[in-house]
């Protein structure tokens, strides 16, 4: 399954479980990111990732995989994953040029109260996206599919030089409990080498690498 970016970037509007459905309250959601690779060694689940904003969990903080992955400026970086277990959300992709601390938080959830505290409705998508992220709103759904999506999208990069850039890519849970740690979100990260497209003029806006 193929999305291109043009994917449209609506406000996603997921249903809410209903009262009662005990088996599917419990279900939890996964995601394995096949490309770019992963900076953490993943499980056929793509754990751990609960915890902001790189992924591991209150136990386990993941073994690096020191994957660099190289990619061209001012070009399409290729995004591949896989949704090993169903939750209905959306996707959003994120670029932090010196640390991950330049990643934007997570998206705000609009909840409701349930038996189990606040329930995820759903969260903003920003359209356009804004500096550092790159797109949003990417993959939404709401249907359980017979078996597990692979979902694909080109991302355009901006035209920078970054030795060690870290992209982000979380999915937005709705229909979820609040997770500790992670809240509505999943997250992976991968370390990028960009190296600029000579023939573009620069992007302007994100920050300057650090020497």
């Amino acid at each position: 399954m193929r999305y291109p970016v043009r994917f449209p970037l609506l406000i996603a509007g997921l249903a809410v479980a209903a009262p009662g459905a005990s088996a599917h309250l419990a279900a939890p959601d996964h995601f394995k990111l096949f490309e770019p690779t992963s900076w953490l060694v993943e499980n056929d689940r793509g754990d751990p990732q609960k915890a902001g904003p790189c992924g591991g969990n209150n136990v386990d903080w993941g073994t690096p995989s020191y994957v660099v992955n190289q990619a061209v400026g001012g070009q399409m970086l290729h995004l591949r994953l896989q949704e090993t277990v169903y939750h209905p959300g959306h996707y959003r992709v994120a670029l932090a040029v010196n640390s991950p601390n330049e990643l934007p938080p997570d998206p705000v959830a609009v909840t409701r109260d349930s038996e189990r505290g606040p329930w995820s409705l759903s969260a903003p998508i920003q359209n356009p996206p804004q500096i550092p992220v790159l797109a949003d709103g990417l993959f939404v759904h709401d249907t359980r599919p017979a078996t597990p999506p692979v979902f694909e999208a080109d991302i355009p990069l901006p035209n920078i030089n970054c030795e060690k850039c870290t992209l982000q890519v979380i999915q937005f849970m709705a229909e979820h409990a609040f997770n500790n740690p992670g809240g509505y979100s999943y997250h992976h990260c991968a370390t990028l080498q960009i190296t600029a497209d000579a023939s573009k003029p620069l992007s302007t806006g994100w920050p300057a690498e650090r020497q």
